[in-house]
Formats: C-alpha cells, sequence, structure tokens
C-alpha cells in the first residue's frame, strides 16, 4: 500500500469527534486495514477521528498502542475477576475462567478484534511492542498465581503458569484467525481442554 500524507485524508464533515479509545481504535484498525500499519500516520488516523493530534496523544502514547484498544482496562477486569473468584475453584480453574472472560466480547466487537489480532501477530513493527504488553498480562496470571501459591510473584512457579497460560492462549488465537466462521471462546476452551490432559496429568 502506497503512503499517504495526511493532507490527502479530507475531513469528515459532519463528524463527530472520536471521544473514547474504543472508537478512536477502531477508527485507527480500519486505517491500518485498508492502507498498511507502517504507511498510516498519526495524522491520518487524528483525521479520520475528527481530532487534533494532540487530542489523540491523549489517548494513546504512540501508534503502536491503538491495535490494543483498551487493553489496561481489560487488564485490571481480569485482576479483578480472579479477585472475586471462589476459593472453591482450583488455581487452574480459576485461570482459565479469567483467562475465558478476558477474551470474551460482545458480537459487534469481534470484527475489530479479529482485525486486532491479525496486525498483533503478523506486523513486524507490532511484534517487539506485543512482547511488552504480554509482559503485562503474564503478569496478571502470575500475582494470582502466587497468591494462591503462597510464593513469591517473581519465582519460577508463578511465571511458568503465566507463560503455559499465554502460550495457550495464542495457539488457540492462531488457530481463530485461519478460519473466520471459527469461535475464538469455543478454541480457547479446547486449547485450555488439551492443556489440562497433557500437561497436568498425573
Amino acid at each position: 500500500m502506497n503512503p499517504q500524507d495526511a493532507a490527502t485524508v479530507p475531513p469528515r464533515i459532519g463528524r463527530q469527534p472520536s471521544t473514547s479509545r474504543a472508537q478512536l481504535s477502531h477508527i485507527a484498525l480500519q486505517l491500518f486495514i485498508e492502507r498498511g500499519f507502517d504507511e498510516t500516520t498519526v495524522d491520518q488516523i487524528a483525521s479520520a477521528a475528527g481530532i487534533g493530534r494532540r487530542t489523540f496523544f491523549r489517548y494513546f502514547s504512540s501508534k503502536n498502542d491503538l491495535p490494543w484498544g483498551d487493553f489496561d482496562a481489560g487488564l485490571e477486569d481480569m485482576r479483578a475477576y480472579l479477585r472475586s473468584s471462589s476459593g472453591e475453584l482450583s488455581l487452574i480453574d480459576a485461570l482459565v475462567a479469567a483467562v475465558i472472560e478476558f477474551n470474551r466480547f460482545p458480537a459487534e466487537e469481534i470484527p475489530y478484534h479479529r482485525k486486532r489480532m491479525e496486525l498483533l501477530l503478523t506486523v513486524p513493527t507490532l511484534l517487539a511492542h506485543s512482547a511488552l504488553r504480554y509482559v503485562e498480562w503474564r503478569q496478571v496470571v502470575a500475582d494470582y498465581a502466587a497468591s494462591r501459591l503462597g510464593v513469591e510473584r517473581d519465582s519460577l512457579e508463578p511465571q511458568a503458569i503465566a507463560w503455559i497460560f499465554l502460550g495457550v492462549s495464542l495457539s488457540a488465537y492462531e488457530q481463530w484467525l485461519k478460519d473466520e466462521d471459527a469461535d475464538l471462546i469455543r478454541l480457547l476452551e479446547s486449547a485450555f481442554v488439551t492443556m489440562r490432559t497433557t500437561l497436568l496429568v498425573p
């Protein structure tokens, strides 16, 4: 796709300025799909959203953060879900339930989420940045595992559990992106069944 200057993007007459991280992320995702991630500029995204460059940076610190949407809020929701988990659930059951809920989206959000994950898992520019985000995600899992195991959050057991859960989740996502008719939640559930039967057998 050919690079385009911000000046080539005409303002959208009558469009109300984007007022949420989710809206701005959706607009950016569409531009990334149409033009390519590297070819799309912050100025083009801001123009398409009907906001200024300065306002853009109030929502996102960089273009690399846009595909992630409101990822930080999602992490906080996952922490809250784990804190409220029943003590009767095993550590693994609680984590599986939390990860599945973290990846559950309204039907109208699914097309955007598919675009998001296609970018995050395939665009070289985003891969390094994604690694930093995965650290944050793993730490939520590790923190909960550490609290249940009574060990330090950076010790081997909780960190190993966090890596396993990330790997299993990404394997489900890779399968999901191969088939537009696939159901993400079912793939995640199936992946975790595989984890239980292959990694957790006596």
